[in-house]
C-alpha cells in the first residue's frame, strides 16, 4: 500500500470520530525527509470543549489495523502533559502512530512561545527533555489533512516568520547550560565515571543542537538527528558531524580528558555564532 493510499484510507475514518476537529501529518513525511519505513505520525487535534470519544476512536482503529488484537488507545493523559496519549498501531503494514493535541493548549504554548516564554519538562523518550517549543514546531511543520474550521491554519500562522524572541529566549535557556554540562561532566573525570561524563556530555551536545536550530531560525522537534540536522544548516560550526564523532569516539576510548577539550571547542565556536546573532532578526 502506497502512503498516500494509507492515508486516504485512515483520514477519513479518523475524522469521523467524535472530538477529532482537526488531523495533520507530521514528523518525516511531513517535511519531506522519510524514507519508506518512516513512521507516519498523525496529530489528532481536539477542543477541550469537545473531548475526544476514545471508545470510538478504539472501535475505529480496529477496522484499520493489521492486528486487531494488539490495539490500544491510550485515554487523553496517559502520556503526561506534553505527549498527552495516542496509539501505536499497523496499518497495511505500515507503523502509524497517533499523538493527541488539544487546541486551546497548543493555541496557549504558541503565543508563550512568540513572547519568548519556554519551558523544559522531562518526558521519557526524549532524553534531552521535552521543550514546550515543539508544540510550536509540531504545528509549524505539520501538514493538516484535516481542518474543516481551520483551526490548524489559524495556529500555523502564528508559527511563521519563526518568533525573534523565540529565538532569543531558547538561546539565552540554553548557552548557559553548554560549558555547565561539560564542567560537570570534568568533574567525574579523576573517577573515571564514564556514565555520568557521557550523560554530560549528551546533554552539551543536545543544548548544541538548540541553540544552532534556534539561531538559523529553524524549529528543533526531536533532538533524535538533531545534531546531523544542524551540521546542514545555513548558519553552523565547522566540521559539526566529525567534531560530534570524535567525542563519542574519545569517550568510547576512555579518553575523558581529550574528550572534554573537544566538547570545549565545540562550545566556544557555537558561543561566538550565538552571541554575534543575539538580537538580530533570525
Amino acid at each position: 500500500m502506497s502512503h498516500d493510499s494509507l492515508l486516504a484510507r485512515i483520514i477519513p475514518v479518523l475524522a469521523g470520530v467524535p472530538g477529532v476537529a482537526a488531523i495533520v501529518l507530521g514528523g518525516s513525511r511531513a517535511r519531506g525527509t522519510a524514507h519508506e519505513a518512516s513512521d507516519t505520525d498523525l496529530g489528532l487535534y481536539y477542543r477541550n470543549s469537545a473531548a475526544l470519544d476514545i471508545d470510538r476512536l478504539r472501535a475505529a482503529v480496529t477496522g484499520l489495523v493489521d492486528d486487531p488484537a494488539a490495539v490500544h488507545v491510550t485515554p487523553v493523559g496517559e502520556w503526561g502533559p506534553w505527549i498527552v496519549g495516542g496509539a501505536w498501531l499497523r496499518i497495511g503494514g505500515r507503523k502509524v502512530d497517533l499523538l493527541y493535541r488539544s487546541i486551546e493548549e497548543v493555541a496557549d504554548v504558541i503565543d508563550a512561545c512568540r513572547s519568548g516564554e519556554i519551558s523544559m519538562h522531562y518526558q521519557p523518550g526524549h532524553p534531552h527533555g521535552f521543550c514546550s517549543a515543539i508544540w510550536t514546531g509540531e504545528v509549524a511543520l505539520c501538514r493538516a489533512l484535516h481542518d474543516p474550521d481551520g483551526l490548524v491554519a489559524a495556529l500555523k500562522a502564528k508559527t511563521a516568520p519563526y518568533p525573534h524572541a523565540l529565538r532569543d529566549a531558547l538561546i539565552r535557556r540554553f548557552q548557559w547550560e553548554v560549558l555547565f554540562s561539560i564542567e560537570n561532566a570534568e568533574l567525574a573525570v579523576p573517577r573515571g565515571d564514564s556514565t555520568h561524563i557521557a550523560g554530560c556530555a549528551y546533554r552539551a551536545l543536545g543544548c548544541i543542537a538548540q541553540l544552532l536550530f534556534a539561531r538559523n531560525g529553524q524549529y528543533l522537534i526531536n533532538e533524535k538527528g538533531a545534531l546531523a540536522q544542524a551540521a546542514n544548516l545555513p548558519v553552523t560550526v565547522r566540521g559539526l558531524a566529525g567534531r560530534v564523532a570524535e567525542v563519542w569516539r574519545q569517550i568510547g576510548a576512555a579518553e575523558h580528558g581529550a574528550a572534554m577539550q573537544t566538547l570545549r571547542e565545540l562550545e566556544r565556536d557555537v558561543r561566538e555564532i550565538c552571541t554575534s546573532g543575539l538580537g538580530e532578526e533570525p
